[in-house]
């Protein structure tokens, strides 16, 4: 079952290679690209599934059920904005061009030092030949450091100052997944890109474990009222599980004190928060935003458009906002 959706997406991104990408490659004379280019084709193909995934699946699910009327769709555009940058791979393009060669750089050094590779999978005997445990293996890996690295965007000020304008949404729906500082973005793709290289995930892997968590959290964030069940709840993240994590007052406080903190800060697994002891299981639709919004808690502006947005991020960050 593996090797026929491998072999298909590996069809359609040599198809989509040849059609579009390789001819705009050689239009613009990057021929000395085309590697990368068809590597960045099977990020562009994994994108438009992903689209097609959320406005067929998740938002059929928003109409079915949602939380709230939404009311302020300007808004909702803008975070179609920040979900069309990252996920027709314009994020990605920035990445290749500023940190990638360093990353390439950093390990053609070590493989020259004679450090030694290390493939995490390859610990236990046998694993590296199943790849649906050796997937879920790094799955659990990579949401464990995304708890903490969470975590951190909640702790830290200074990376809570870009953080926030990602909990700055009131009206939550399965674009805002992305609506996020892109040197907030930056840091954390910086970390898992590290990562990945660490502990020795193939490229094919990592496309696999970062579109299968976008989706997730597109779900996640969408405006549906929906949850799992009393056991369900406690093995994935759900929507109304992590709308808590958004909601003033709960999710980025603690107890409800103005002070940096939250609950449900679990990506894919409530496991960890439950190891942890951040996690709210309360069955319960709240608003959503940052309490500094509300009027009468100050009314802070965190932008209406994508640039705003970026720029207030860095003014909050150098406390200038």
């Amino acid at each position: 079952m593996i090797e026929f959706f491998s072999d298909a997406f590996s069809s359609l991104q040599q198809q989509l290679f040849e059609w579009l990408v390789q001819p705009l490659v050689f239009a613009l004379g990057g021929g000395n690209l085309l590697e990368d280019a068809f590597n960045a084709t099977g990020w562009l193909l994994v994108g438009l599934l992903q689209i097609a995934v959320m406005l067929l699946l998740i938002r059929s699910l928003e109409r079915w059920r949602p939380v709230e009327a939404l009311v302020d769709k300007a808004a909702v555009r803008v975070d179609v904005i920040y979900t069309l940058i990252h996920r027709l791979g314009l994020f990605k393009l920035l990445m290749f061009f500023s940190l990638d060669p360093i990353w390439d750089g950093l390990a053609g050094a070590a493989r020259v030092a004679g450090l030694p590779s290390f493939q995490l999978d390859a610990l236990w005997p046998g694993v590296s030949d199943l790849p649906w445990v050796s997937f879920i293996l790094y799955l659990l890996v990579f949401d464990f450091v995304n708890y903490w690295l969470h975590r951190a965007q909640h702790a830290w000020s200074w990376w809570w100052a870009l953080h926030a304008l990602h909990h700055s949404q009131r009206q939550m729906t399965m674009w805002s997944d992305n609506r996020n500082h892109l040197l907030d973005d930056i840091l954390r793709d910086a970390v898992f890109v590290v990562l990945a290289r660490l502990i020795g995930v193939e490229p094919g892997q990592f496309v696999a474990l970062v579109a299968i968590s976008q989706l997730m959290e597109n779900l996640q964030h969408a405006n549906v009222r929906l949850w799992f069940g009393p056991v369900l709840e406690r093995v994935f993240v759900s929507p109304r599980f992590h709308r808590l994590h958004h909601s003033i007052g709960i999710g980025h406080e603690s107890a409800g004190r103005g002070t940096l903190g939250g609950h449900n800060f679990a990506v894919l697994f409530p496991l960890w928060d439950m190891l942890f002891r951040t996690a709210n299981f309360e069955l319960r639709w709240d608003a959503t935003g940052v309490r500094d919004q509300l009027p009468d808690e100050g009314g802070r502006d965190y932008g209406r458009g994508f640039w705003s947005q970026q720029w207030l991020g860095l003014g909050r960050l150098f406390g200038r906002r």
